[in-house]
């Protein structure tokens, strides 16, 4: 009786186990297609990087939803609606989304998302507007407060954000924009207020910086710049967040139009989308930041790739494309190469392609 009571909790052990690593395991991906006012919803085969559309998804979203935002905590789900010049919340519970309402007002245009690594504040670039509006988050609920600035409800930055991201550290906010002659401001923040830019801020960069990355332990900072010709420029962060660009920088691209970047969960590779040939870059990151390409490169997608993304296990990179018709492909990365390995391509909905891609933790 003694054996079998054990092996009888042997057995309900490894089935808890089992089901305590299906749970943990399971991941949703997360795109956005703005034309179609749509979010399509995917669960990742943690196996293989395949995906599975969720029944029910696509959702409906706000109109002209241009950019994603996923919580730390992978609870809640965040969007900018730039038709309506509003933010979407969701909740996130097997990887369905339901919406909280009402929709909190932002500046005009909101094109950009990013949170803190705390996920205790949430930014907001408004292309229109020239500013970014920013929220409290509350953890429990998700729901959004209103941040005042130093100089009213929102706060100014001069230009049309192509880019941002929020320092590891999360005190310090990066925004790349303008045209001909890109620029990166820096702005430093306290308890979600951006203050006086940096010193040396804004750091020139190559034109149109649409591309935007940093190293995960924070040390680092890559700009895609798009055009005249497309290259893409490497800078260290001090701890203060100043940036000094590296002596050979920024590095020319073989391929042309380098529209989005993306760092590996290692910190050991940068892939960049180009979308003038269709294809991915790896690059290995130095011990200084410096780039050096992966010899396997370039990796093919679709027409016109559009936004790229690594998925927080580190084992796989996703990039949306289309030019006539949306799609998304899965890459494996191989840990030790930095290749990558397609896994699969899905069509989307929608005549333009993606712009934003999220994936739970």
């Amino acid at each position: 009786m003694v054996k079998r009571a054990a092996a009888l909790l042997l057995v309900c052990a490894c089935v808890a186990l089992w089901v305590s690593c299906a749970k943990t395991n399971n991941r949703y991906v997360y795109v956005s297609l703005p034309t179609s006012n749509q979010i399509v919803i995917y669960r990742e085969d943690p196996a293989s990087g395949g995906l599975v559309q969720l029944v029910g998804s696509p959702v409906t979203a706000g109109p002209a939803v241009q950019a994603l935002a996923m919580h730390p905590t992978g609870k809640f789900l965040y969007t900018a609606n730039s038709g309506q010049n509003n933010v979407s919340i969701y909740t996130i519970s097997g990887g369905a989304l339901t919406e909280v309402t009402p929709r909190p007002t932002v500046g005009t245009a909101p094109t950009l998302l990013a949170l803190d690594p705390a996920g205790a504040f949430l930014y907001v670039a408004n292309a229109g507007s020239f500013d970014v509006s920013v929220f409290a988050v509350d953890q429990t609920h998700g729901t959004l407060s209103p941040v005042t600035q130093l100089s009213g409800a929102t706060a100014p930055i001069g230009l049309s954000a192509l880019n941002m991201a929020v320092a590891p550290s999360g005190n310090v906010l990066y925004v790349t924009g303008e045209g001909t002659q890109g620029y990166i401001e820096a702005f430093p923040l306290n308890n979600g207020v951006l203050g006086t830019p940096l010193a040396g801020s804004p750091y020139t960069t190559g034109s149109f910086p649409y591309g935007l990355a940093i190293s995960p332990n924070g040390t680092f900072l890559y700009t895609g710049n798009k055009t005249n010709p497309g290259s893409i420029s490497e800078f260290t962060i001090a701890s203060d967040g100043t940036l000094t660009q590296l002596a050979n920088s920024p590095i020319g691209e073989v391929y042309a139009s380098p529209v989005s970047l993306a760092i590996d969960r290692s910190g050991k590779y940068l892939y960049v989308a180009n979308q003038g040939n269709g294809n991915l870059v790896g690059y290995s990151i130095g011990s200084d930041g410096s780039l050096t390409l992966v010899s396997t490169s370039p990796f093919v997608t679709g027409t016109q790739p559009n936004i790229v993304a690594a998925d927080p296990s580190g084992n796989y990179i996703f990039v949306g494309y289309g030019s006539s018709s949306a799609s998304l492909q899965s890459f494996s990365l191989d840990p030790g190469s930095g290749t990558l390995t397609s896994v699969a391509a899905l069509s989307l909905t929608g005549s333009a392609p993606p712009t934003s891609i999220v994936v739970t933790p």
